[in-house]
């Protein structure tokens, strides 16, 4: 996630590209926004989903911009040093006054800009051939305290990425295996249990919920200690799994609607769930992180903001039909946490192979994903304490940061398995970092580097079509009030209680 230059890997084409980003956004937070739509009322959903999707849309372009940037200066620092060393070569005679000459030439040229002819003779500098991966981005324009909070806010939201993973499999094993009557055939029927029911003989739903959670931790749990890489076939049967059981709920619903089954009659308007919605919306956008990889192998990137557009039109289209025939199909007060499991009840499903999918198909994806995000935090942690030619003792490298990564994620997901309060936070607090605030800075610190070292005449090719300073304030300011209103809408929240 954040880290530095890596290798670009294999090209593909712009459409591919498309097919990578829609798998990339459309996870696990989809699963929780039937329920958000439903607290928060579908026509303030719909007008905060289309207008955060547009926000996301707006940073993304910031961060190819970044991007782009950060490979222009890559070139040019290149170029700079093969110059330097021609000039070695040719002074090898070691002249002094002559030294001090050159150096002083190479002083004035780290700070004036590229001379015309270097922008004719290198119309490409501004390419994304090198995949530059946001923690390197940082590293290139902010400074050291801009770093540390880049990296801190990256944590967090890694952090709460576990926390969910961690809460959502004993969830719904739990859902699963604990239903009364007809094995899984009155989880989603509406009924209303509490963590003190019981599961099986004096076994309780939480006592359940929890041994799941010990053993989900035992078994991959090891895996932090270790390096994982997913790959592609595993991505192959991940994306597959997950495109067959949004499908089948969303054609479930529709049915089940069409036949005039349909329990649902949401509300237009609810203020007190828009804080969770929010969140909830801003973790289901969620890619600016992960764009460097994904972008970068694009074969041909002429149109490649034009390409990110038309994903967020269609993911959007699909955020709001699986929501929309989810809170229709369904009463307000039955819709889950996590939607998948409203399908367990029988007489929405009466094929139980489908039934167990659907219920049991979050165990699956998440189960793949979280050794993955916690390698990542892990050597997340290690880049935010590494010093310059510095080593770690075993110790520390082994356990120390292995254990700190998978500790508080399962400790969290102990006290707590409120699925959407947890996805609503991650997204409201680290995720309006990483998509609002960090992409906003990268574009305004990216455009001055650029300046200083190029000239005001350089225009970067890949220049966000919001290129007015107006529009990076903005997200700014729409970034700190989103803090505001969610924290003093937890604090009022409380108050009452």
């Amino acid at each position: 996630m954040a880290g530095g230059i890596t290798d670009t890997g294999e090209l593909y084409s712009p459409y591919v590209g498309l097919v990578y980003m829609f798998n990339l956004i459309v996870g696990t937070g989809a699963l929780t926004m039937p329920k958000a739509f439903a607290t928060a009322g579908w026509l303030v959903s719909l007008v905060l989903l289309m207008f955060l999707g547009f926000m996301s849309y707006m940073t993304t372009t910031f961060v190819v911009e970044a991007m782009a940037a950060a490979n222009a200066q890559l070139r040019w620092k290149r170029m700079e040093k093969r110059k330097e060393d021609d000039e070695d070569e040719d002074s090898s005679s070691g002249v002094s006054d002559t030294d001090v000459l050159l150096q002083d030439g190479y002083e004035r040229a780290e700070t004036r800009p590229i001379l015309s002819v270097q922008r004719r003779g290198s119309p490409n500098i501004f390419e994304i051939t090198e995949r530059v991966e946001m923690g390197q981005m940082a590293s290139m324009f902010f400074n050291k305290v801009g770093v540390n909070l880049f990296y801190f806010c990256i944590i967090i939201y890694l952090y709460g990425d576990l926390a969910i993973y961690a809460a959502a499999v004993p969830v719904s094993l739990m859902q699963v295996t604990c239903a009364t009557g007809n094995h899984s055939c009155s989880v989603g029927d509406g009924t209303k249990y509490n963590d003190t029911d019981k599961c099986w003989g004096p076994i309780r739903r939480i006592d359940a919920y929890r041994l799941y959670l010990a053993a989900f931790t035992l078994l991959l749990g090891p895996f932090t200690f270790f390096n994982v890489q997913k790959t592609k076939y595993l991505q192959i049967m991940t994306s597959l799994m997950r495109w067959i059981a949004f499908i089948l709920m969303i054609i479930l619903a529709l049915i089940r609607i069409s036949r005039g089954q349909a329990e649902g009659h949401p509300s237009m308007a609810q203020l007190s769930g828009i804080r969770n919605l929010f969140g909830v919306c801003v973790y289901s956008f969620m890619c600016q992180h992960s764009l460097p990889s994904l972008i970068t192998p694009i074969s041909k990137k002429k149109h490649v903001n034009k390409l990110v557009l038309l994903d967020y039109i269609l993911i959007l289209a699909f955020y709001s039909l699986l929501s929309f025939t989810a809170i229709y199909c369904f009463r307000n007060d039955t819709l889950m946490d996590m939607y998948t499991l409203n399908f367990t009840n029988c007489e929405i499903i009466n094929v139980a192979f489908i039934r167990y999918f659907l219920g049991l198909f979050p165990v699956f994806t998440i189960s793949t994903n979280f050794p993955i995000i916690a390698v990542t935090l892990r050597n997340n942690w290690k880049t935010l304490f590494h010093r310059e030619g510095g080593t770690y003792p075993w110790v520390v490298d082994r356990i120390v940061f292995p254990a700190i990564t998978l500790v508080p994620p399962v400790l969290v997901a102990f006290c707590t398995h409120d699925l959407e309060s947890l996805v609503g936070i991650t997204g409201a607090y680290a995720g309006n970092g990483i998509q609002y605030l960090i992409p906003a800075f990268l574009a305004y610190c990216s455009r001055k580097d650029t300046q200083l070292v190029f000239g005001s005449g350089t225009v970067n090719k890949h220049l966000s079509p919001f290129r007015h300073t107006f529009w990076i304030v903005f997200v700014l300011i729409w970034g700190f009030s989103c803090f505001v209103f969610v924290t003093a809408n937890i604090v009022l929240s409380d108050s009452k209680l």
